[in-house]
Protein backbone atom coordinates (compact mmCIF):
# COMPACT_ATOMS: atom_id res chain seq x y z
CA UNK A 1 0.00 0.00 0.00
CA UNK A 2 1.07 3.22 -0.52
CA UNK A 3 0.99 6.05 2.06
CA UNK A 4 1.76 9.16 1.88
CA UNK A 5 5.70 9.95 0.34
CA UNK A 6 6.57 12.74 2.67
CA UNK A 7 10.69 12.36 3.70
CA UNK A 8 12.71 13.51 6.33
CA UNK A 9 15.90 14.48 4.39
CA UNK A 10 18.48 11.74 5.40
CA UNK A 11 21.24 12.47 3.17
CA UNK A 12 20.81 8.75 1.38
CA UNK A 13 22.91 7.80 -1.72
CA UNK A 14 20.61 9.50 -4.91
CA UNK A 15 19.33 6.39 -7.61
CA UNK A 16 21.75 7.12 -9.82
CA UNK A 17 21.09 8.61 -13.45
CA UNK A 18 21.04 6.58 -16.03
CA UNK A 19 23.89 6.41 -18.94
CA UNK A 20 21.63 4.79 -21.74
CA UNK A 21 20.27 7.78 -23.65
CA UNK A 22 16.22 8.19 -24.73
CA UNK A 23 15.03 5.13 -22.22
CA UNK A 24 11.84 5.86 -20.67
CA UNK A 25 9.95 4.35 -18.08
CA UNK A 26 6.61 4.29 -16.32
CA UNK A 27 5.68 3.35 -13.10
CA UNK A 28 1.94 2.91 -11.84
CA UNK A 29 0.78 3.20 -8.33
CA UNK A 30 -1.76 0.35 -7.03
CA UNK A 31 -4.26 0.26 -4.38
CA UNK A 32 -4.96 3.20 -2.51
CA UNK A 33 -4.85 5.56 -5.54
CA UNK A 34 -8.34 5.39 -6.31
CA UNK A 35 -10.38 7.88 -6.69
CA UNK A 36 -14.06 8.18 -8.28
CA UNK A 37 -13.80 9.89 -11.08
CA UNK A 38 -10.02 8.27 -12.41
CA UNK A 39 -9.21 8.45 -15.96
CA UNK A 40 -12.89 10.63 -17.02
CA UNK A 41 -10.88 12.99 -18.76
CA UNK A 42 -8.72 10.33 -20.47
CA UNK A 43 -11.97 8.63 -21.33
CA UNK A 44 -13.89 11.31 -22.94
CA UNK A 45 -11.24 13.02 -24.60
CA UNK A 46 -9.67 10.02 -26.51
CA UNK A 47 -11.41 7.00 -28.23
CA UNK A 48 -8.56 4.60 -27.22
CA UNK A 49 -8.93 5.03 -23.81
CA UNK A 50 -12.91 4.35 -24.37
CA UNK A 51 -11.99 1.48 -26.00
CA UNK A 52 -9.78 0.23 -22.76
CA UNK A 53 -12.97 0.58 -20.25
CA UNK A 54 -15.01 -1.08 -22.81
CA UNK A 55 -12.64 -3.80 -23.44
CA UNK A 56 -12.39 -4.34 -19.50
CA UNK A 57 -15.94 -4.00 -19.21
CA UNK A 58 -16.84 -6.83 -21.49
CA UNK A 59 -13.72 -9.11 -19.84
CA UNK A 60 -15.59 -9.30 -16.24
CA UNK A 61 -19.42 -8.50 -17.73
CA UNK A 62 -19.33 -5.47 -15.53
CA UNK A 63 -19.48 -1.80 -16.36
CA UNK A 64 -15.95 -0.67 -15.35
CA UNK A 65 -16.32 3.13 -16.57
CA UNK A 66 -19.31 3.36 -14.15
CA UNK A 67 -17.62 1.86 -11.55
CA UNK A 68 -15.00 4.40 -11.93
CA UNK A 69 -16.97 7.31 -12.45
CA UNK A 70 -19.99 7.72 -10.52
CA UNK A 71 -20.59 6.81 -6.57
CA UNK A 72 -19.77 3.41 -6.40
CA UNK A 73 -18.79 2.01 -3.04
CA UNK A 74 -17.68 -1.01 -4.49
CA UNK A 75 -14.43 0.98 -5.72
CA UNK A 76 -13.05 0.26 -2.90
CA UNK A 77 -13.76 -3.16 -1.99
CA UNK A 78 -10.32 -4.51 -2.68
CA UNK A 79 -11.86 -7.15 -5.31
CA UNK A 80 -13.25 -4.27 -7.74
CA UNK A 81 -10.56 -1.86 -7.19
CA UNK A 82 -8.14 -3.90 -8.48
CA UNK A 83 -9.57 -4.35 -11.85
CA UNK A 84 -10.48 -0.38 -11.74
CA UNK A 85 -7.61 1.03 -10.97
CA UNK A 86 -5.77 -1.54 -13.58
CA UNK A 87 -8.63 -0.27 -16.12
CA UNK A 88 -8.17 3.53 -15.72
CA UNK A 89 -4.34 3.38 -16.06
CA UNK A 90 -4.00 1.61 -19.43
CA UNK A 91 -7.11 3.94 -20.25
CA UNK A 92 -4.58 6.35 -19.75
CA UNK A 93 -1.52 5.01 -20.54
CA UNK A 94 -3.09 3.81 -24.59
CA UNK A 95 -3.66 7.23 -25.08
CA UNK A 96 -0.56 9.12 -23.90
CA UNK A 97 1.04 6.80 -26.54
CA UNK A 98 -1.19 6.67 -28.95
CA UNK A 99 -2.15 10.59 -28.40
CA UNK A 100 1.07 12.13 -27.00
CA UNK A 101 3.81 10.11 -28.16
CA UNK A 102 4.90 8.43 -24.86
CA UNK A 103 7.03 5.30 -25.88
CA UNK A 104 8.30 3.55 -22.70
CA UNK A 105 11.26 1.31 -23.14
CA UNK A 106 10.82 -0.01 -19.36
CA UNK A 107 7.82 -0.31 -16.74
CA UNK A 108 7.00 -0.70 -12.39
CA UNK A 109 4.46 -0.65 -10.58
CA UNK A 110 3.53 -0.85 -6.70
CA UNK A 111 2.04 -3.82 -5.64
CA UNK A 112 -0.97 -3.85 -8.02
CA UNK A 113 0.67 -1.65 -9.88
CA UNK A 114 3.20 -4.47 -11.24
CA UNK A 115 0.23 -6.21 -12.80
CA UNK A 116 -0.83 -3.01 -14.80
CA UNK A 117 3.13 -2.46 -15.88
CA UNK A 118 3.10 -5.95 -17.28
CA UNK A 119 0.01 -5.55 -19.30
CA UNK A 120 1.66 -2.19 -20.27
CA UNK A 121 4.69 -3.86 -21.68
CA UNK A 122 2.44 -6.44 -23.60
CA UNK A 123 3.08 -9.44 -21.00
CA UNK A 124 -1.08 -10.19 -20.78
CA UNK A 125 -3.81 -8.60 -22.17
CA UNK A 126 -5.90 -5.82 -20.24
CA UNK A 127 -8.75 -8.54 -20.53
CA UNK A 128 -6.63 -11.54 -18.72
CA UNK A 129 -5.76 -8.83 -16.53
CA UNK A 130 -8.26 -7.15 -15.46
CA UNK A 131 -9.37 -10.76 -14.79
CA UNK A 132 -6.74 -11.53 -12.75
CA UNK A 133 -6.79 -9.13 -10.56
CA UNK A 134 -9.92 -9.15 -9.53
CA UNK A 135 -9.64 -12.72 -8.64
CA UNK A 136 -6.26 -11.78 -6.33
CA UNK A 137 -8.46 -8.78 -5.05
CA UNK A 138 -10.88 -11.32 -4.04
CA UNK A 139 -8.56 -13.49 -2.32
CA UNK A 140 -6.58 -10.93 -0.67
CA UNK A 141 -10.09 -9.36 0.66
CA UNK A 142 -11.38 -12.68 2.27
CA UNK A 143 -8.02 -14.09 3.30
CA UNK A 144 -8.22 -12.29 6.78
CA UNK A 145 -11.76 -11.21 8.67
CA UNK A 146 -12.32 -7.19 8.61
CA UNK A 147 -10.73 -6.32 11.37
CA UNK A 148 -8.34 -8.67 12.61
CA UNK A 149 -5.85 -7.04 10.20
CA UNK A 150 -4.02 -3.42 10.38
CA UNK A 151 -1.18 -1.75 8.28
CA UNK A 152 0.66 1.81 8.97
CA UNK A 153 3.15 3.42 7.55
CA UNK A 154 6.44 4.19 9.54
CA UNK A 155 8.35 7.58 7.97
CA UNK A 156 11.76 8.45 9.94
CA UNK A 157 14.63 9.23 8.39
CA UNK A 158 16.89 5.89 6.99
CA UNK A 159 14.37 3.80 8.85
CA UNK A 160 14.35 1.18 5.63
CA UNK A 161 18.18 0.90 6.59
CA UNK A 162 17.21 0.18 10.67
CA UNK A 163 16.61 -4.04 10.10
CA UNK A 164 13.67 -3.42 12.11
CA UNK A 165 12.22 -6.78 10.04
CA UNK A 166 13.95 -8.63 12.64
CA UNK A 167 12.31 -6.89 15.77
CA UNK A 168 9.02 -7.28 15.12
CA UNK A 169 8.99 -10.65 13.71
CA UNK A 170 8.50 -12.19 16.64
CA UNK A 171 4.95 -9.86 17.19
CA UNK A 172 3.40 -11.77 13.82
CA UNK A 173 4.21 -8.54 12.08
CA UNK A 174 5.97 -7.89 8.51
CA UNK A 175 7.67 -5.45 6.94
CA UNK A 176 5.24 -4.94 3.68
CA UNK A 177 6.67 -2.23 1.62
CA UNK A 178 10.04 -0.63 1.67
CA UNK A 179 8.77 2.59 -0.23
CA UNK A 180 12.27 4.57 0.24
CA UNK A 181 14.84 4.84 2.79
CA UNK A 182 12.35 6.82 4.48
CA UNK A 183 9.67 4.77 4.51
CA UNK A 184 8.22 1.37 5.11
CA UNK A 185 4.91 -0.10 5.74
CA UNK A 186 4.17 -2.57 8.38
CA UNK A 187 1.51 -5.04 8.10
CA UNK A 188 -0.10 -8.12 10.54
CA UNK A 189 -2.97 -8.51 12.44
CA UNK A 190 -3.79 -5.73 14.47
CA UNK A 191 -2.84 -6.31 18.18
CA UNK A 192 0.60 -6.99 16.47
CA UNK A 193 0.31 -4.32 14.47
CA UNK A 194 -0.08 -1.67 17.55
CA UNK A 195 2.57 -3.71 19.62
CA UNK A 196 4.79 -3.31 16.59
CA UNK A 197 4.08 0.02 15.99
CA UNK A 198 4.99 1.11 19.65
CA UNK A 199 8.20 -1.05 19.50
CA UNK A 200 9.10 0.97 16.47
CA UNK A 201 8.92 4.10 18.04
CA UNK A 202 10.96 2.83 21.46
CA UNK A 203 13.29 2.15 18.58
CA UNK A 204 13.42 5.62 17.05
CA UNK A 205 13.61 6.91 20.81
CA UNK A 206 13.81 10.59 20.48
CA UNK A 207 14.12 10.63 16.25
CA UNK A 208 11.31 12.67 14.38
CA UNK A 209 9.02 9.40 13.22
CA UNK A 210 5.14 9.39 12.11
CA UNK A 211 3.16 5.97 12.18
CA UNK A 212 0.35 6.44 10.23
CA UNK A 213 -2.47 4.09 10.11
CA UNK A 214 -3.44 2.84 6.73
CA UNK A 215 -7.44 2.24 5.57
CA UNK A 216 -6.79 -1.09 4.37
CA UNK A 217 -9.12 -4.19 4.33
CA UNK A 218 -6.92 -6.81 4.79
CA UNK A 219 -2.84 -7.10 6.47
CA UNK A 220 -1.07 -7.21 2.46
CA UNK A 221 1.95 -8.24 1.77
CA UNK A 222 2.36 -10.45 4.89
CA UNK A 223 2.43 -13.95 6.22
CA UNK A 224 -1.35 -13.94 6.68
CA UNK A 225 -2.21 -14.11 2.85
CA UNK A 226 0.67 -17.24 2.20
CA UNK A 227 -3.11 -19.32 2.77
CA UNK A 228 -4.05 -17.95 -0.50
CA UNK A 229 -0.75 -18.08 -2.67
CA UNK A 230 -1.47 -21.91 -4.11
CA UNK A 231 -5.35 -20.82 -4.76
CA UNK A 232 -3.52 -17.96 -6.63
CA UNK A 233 -0.95 -19.89 -8.44
CA UNK A 234 -3.79 -22.07 -9.89
CA UNK A 235 -4.70 -18.68 -11.35
CA UNK A 236 -2.14 -17.65 -12.72
CA UNK A 237 -1.57 -21.32 -14.48
CA UNK A 238 -4.88 -21.10 -15.78
CA UNK A 239 -3.72 -17.77 -18.25
CA UNK A 240 -0.33 -19.06 -18.53
CA UNK A 241 -0.77 -20.08 -22.09
CA UNK A 242 -2.25 -16.26 -22.73
CA UNK A 243 1.00 -14.57 -21.35
CA UNK A 244 4.46 -13.61 -23.56
CA UNK A 245 6.73 -13.91 -20.72
CA UNK A 246 9.68 -12.89 -22.63
CA UNK A 247 8.47 -9.44 -22.74
CA UNK A 248 8.70 -9.64 -18.79
CA UNK A 249 12.35 -8.63 -18.56
CA UNK A 250 11.49 -4.95 -19.47
CA UNK A 251 9.05 -5.30 -16.05
CA UNK A 252 10.49 -4.71 -12.34
CA UNK A 253 9.59 -7.08 -9.67
CA UNK A 254 8.16 -5.40 -6.40
CA UNK A 255 9.21 -9.21 -5.08
CA UNK A 256 13.25 -8.97 -5.74
CA UNK A 257 13.84 -4.95 -6.62
CA UNK A 258 15.46 -6.58 -10.14
CA UNK A 259 13.65 -7.07 -13.73
CA UNK A 260 11.96 -9.74 -13.89
CA UNK A 261 13.42 -12.70 -15.47
CA UNK A 262 11.89 -13.38 -19.00
CA UNK A 263 10.65 -16.70 -18.82
CA UNK A 264 7.10 -17.97 -17.45
CA UNK A 265 7.82 -19.77 -14.37
CA UNK A 266 10.32 -17.55 -12.53
CA UNK A 267 7.56 -15.04 -13.25
CA UNK A 268 4.87 -17.30 -11.86
CA UNK A 269 6.57 -17.77 -9.08
CA UNK A 270 7.69 -13.81 -7.92
CA UNK A 271 3.47 -12.77 -8.52
CA UNK A 272 2.25 -15.90 -6.65
CA UNK A 273 4.88 -14.90 -3.94
CA UNK A 274 4.10 -11.31 -4.02
CA UNK A 275 1.07 -11.66 -1.79
CA UNK A 276 2.75 -11.75 0.70
CA UNK A 277 6.20 -10.96 0.14
CA UNK A 278 7.46 -7.49 0.79
CA UNK A 279 6.95 -4.97 -1.86
CA UNK A 280 10.72 -3.66 -2.38
CA UNK A 281 9.97 -0.57 -3.74
CA UNK A 282 13.59 0.91 -3.12
CA UNK A 283 15.08 -2.08 -5.34
CA UNK A 284 12.46 -1.03 -8.00
CA UNK A 285 13.38 2.27 -8.23
CA UNK A 286 17.14 1.68 -8.08
CA UNK A 287 16.59 -0.96 -11.17
CA UNK A 288 14.57 1.80 -13.04
CA UNK A 289 16.57 4.72 -12.31
CA UNK A 290 19.96 2.77 -13.89
CA UNK A 291 18.04 1.66 -16.91
CA UNK A 292 16.11 4.96 -18.08
CA UNK A 293 16.71 8.91 -18.07
CA UNK A 294 13.09 9.70 -18.07
CA UNK A 295 10.83 8.73 -15.45
CA UNK A 296 7.21 9.22 -15.60
CA UNK A 297 4.24 7.72 -13.33
CA UNK A 298 0.92 7.27 -14.63
CA UNK A 299 -2.32 6.76 -12.55
CA UNK A 300 -5.18 8.37 -10.31
CA UNK A 301 -2.34 9.43 -8.04
CA UNK A 302 1.42 9.93 -7.42
CA UNK A 303 2.60 8.60 -4.18
CA UNK A 304 5.05 7.22 -6.21
CA UNK A 305 7.13 10.61 -7.51
CA UNK A 306 7.51 11.43 -3.93
CA UNK A 307 9.52 8.25 -2.90
CA UNK A 308 11.67 8.56 -6.52
CA UNK A 309 12.50 12.29 -5.17
CA UNK A 310 13.53 11.13 -1.57
CA UNK A 311 16.02 8.98 -3.59
CA UNK A 312 16.98 11.93 -5.65
CA UNK A 313 15.15 11.00 -8.94
CA UNK A 314 12.65 14.13 -10.59
CA UNK A 315 9.16 11.62 -11.72
CA UNK A 316 7.23 13.51 -14.10
CA UNK A 317 3.19 12.77 -12.78
CA UNK A 318 1.06 12.39 -15.51
CA UNK A 319 -2.55 12.34 -13.15
CA UNK A 320 -5.30 13.60 -16.09
CA UNK A 321 -5.09 14.86 -19.43
CA UNK A 322 -3.97 18.70 -18.49
CA UNK A 323 -0.99 17.20 -16.88
CA UNK A 324 -0.30 15.27 -20.02
CA UNK A 325 -0.42 18.54 -22.37
CA UNK A 326 1.59 19.93 -19.33
CA UNK A 327 4.10 17.00 -19.03
CA UNK A 328 4.64 15.66 -22.52
CA UNK A 329 3.57 18.89 -25.07
CA UNK A 330 5.83 21.48 -23.26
Amino acid sequence: MNAHATSLAGGRPAIPHATISRAVAVVFPGQGSQKPGMARDFHDAFATSRDAFAEASDALNLDVAALCFGDDPRLDRTEFTQPAILTAEIAMMRALEREFGLRPTHFGGHSLGEYTALCAAGVLSLGTAVRLVRRRGALMQDAVPVGEGAMVAVVADGVADLGLEREIARLGVDVANRNSMNQIVLSGERGGVEAASALVAQLLGGAPHEIIALNVSAPFHSRRLRGIEAEFRGALVAVAPELAPSRAGVVTSNLTGRFHRPELEPLLDALTRQLSGTVDWIGNMRALGDAASEIYEVGPGRPLRGFFKSAGREVTAILSVKTAEKGLRS
